[in-house]
């Protein structure tokens, strides 16, 4: 412990050095951030010595370090190194046997790049490499070797293209998104074209995600074909990025065919997104998933609890999402998410946030996760959640 310790000292120390005006072929970056969590069940949380779901109000609380590392060793090689710390604390993890272990589980990939330093009855700290590649670059051609996040995905909420490191809309403190273990090769075709070829380490074929993209614009879009091989699944898809008017239009779909001797059925998913600036500074967008692996009657409590991939996006066959954002004042900004699922749970979560930059590099937010659900009397909120953090970045 006192070794990552020193490690994320020496690191804020090193960014500050490097701030210096002597040229260096390294960088360090990062932040520290503190967040408070309130977390409110209302007949939701199970407990397990009444056998039944109970109210419970849990205080959490979330100490968040990055490092990120860079070395140049020539104008053609980059070695990047990401590390990833955090301190759980509070009651919530006091409440949750093996809280550790399950942490330790999430965002892993083939290799095992993380470790549990602290493991206690109401603390966890946990640190991890979830950036950790070589790279090298030469004129069109870009090779990529080590964990890192390969960004096939188009749309702003969900990305069924993004086939090997898929992330959560509701997982908001994550802010660089998961990556993978893989060789990627890309080689630009043109100005705005590529070929892309990528690899995820694999012991057996069951678990191997490989596949290719072609991205090439016409007609004033982007278009992107997507075809490969993940999880014994056949994938393909593909996606466009333009205008509509003044207003930005996004899609993306892949249909997962399963091989032969699987148990599987086949899926498919499908997202649009339109968004549109304002001339006050006024954000908003719209979109839709469809996701034929969700279901219908599902509680929205499933929404941090099920097995999230680009065959599974969402808990729920059909998304409606709505978002505006507004800067307030130049340091202030106040924004709003919905997203409703018009099936039989009318499943239905609200994310308000609020930021305020106190001075340069240090930010606050203020953020509330909402989810409803509808049963037989009417809408009903299984979960409520506010969250408060502070953030330096480095």
């Amino acid at each position: 412990m006192k070794r990552i310790l020193l490690l994320m000292v020496l690191g804020m120390s090193l960014a500050q050095l490097q701030a210096q005006d002597e040229p260096r072929n390294w960088t360090v970056n990062g932040y520290l951030k503190n967040m408070q969590t309130l977390l409110f069940f209302n007949d939701a949380y199970p407990d397990l010595s009444q056998g039944k779901l109970v109210d419970t109000f849990f205080q959490d609380n979330l100490i968040h370090n990055r490092l990120n590392f860079r070395w140049y060793p020539d104008d053609n090689w980059t070695v990047r190194a990401d590390l990833r710390t955090r301190v759980f604390y509070g009651s919530f993890v006091q409440a949750s046997p093996g809280y550790g272990d399950q942490v330790d589980d999430v965002n892993n990939d083939y290799f095992d790049l993380s470790h549990v330093i602290l493991n206690e009855r109401a603390w966890v700290m946990h640190t991890m490499l979830d950036r950790l590649y070589l790279e090298y670059v030469n004129d069109k051609l870009e090779v990529r070797l080590g964990r890192q996040r390969i960004n096939w995905g188009i749309s702003t909420v969900w990305n069924p293209n993004d086939i090997f490191n898929a992330f959560a809309f509701t997982d908001f403190d994550y802010e660089e998104r998961p990556g993978s273990d893989a060789l990627r090769v890309k080689y630009y075709t043109g100005f705005a074209s590529s070929v892309e070829l990528a690899v995820g380490m694999f012991d057996d074929i069951d678990e191997a995600t490989m596949a290719g993209l072609w991205r090439f614009n016409k007609w004033s879009y982007d278009f992107q074909v997507l075809a490969g091989y993940t999880r014994g699944d056949w994938a393909l898809g593909g996606g466009w990025a333009g205008n509509l008017g003044n207003a930005g239009l996004k899609g993306e779909f892949t249909y997962f065919l399963p091989v032969e001797d699987s148990d599987e059925d086949p899926a498919f998913a499908a997202t649009l997104g339109l968004d549109y600036s304002f001339s006050n500074s006024l954000y908003a967008s719209l979109g839709y998933l469809y996701n034929s692996e969700g279901g219908i009657r599902n509680s929205i409590t499933g929404l941090f609890a099920f097995e999230l991939s680009a065959r599974n996006l969402y808990p729920y066959r059909h998304a409606l999402f709505a978002q505006a954002t507004y800067p307030v004042t130049p340091l202030f900004n106040a924004g709003a998410a919905v997203i409703y699922s018009p099936v039989q749970a009318h499943a239905l979560f609200i994310n308000p946030t609020l930021t305020y930059s106190i001075r340069a590099n240090w930010d606050i937010d203020l953020i509330g996760q909402l989810a409803f659900d509808q049963e037989a009397e009417g809408y009903r909120s299984p979960l409520q959640a506010v969250f408060f953090r502070l953030k330096w970045s480095f």
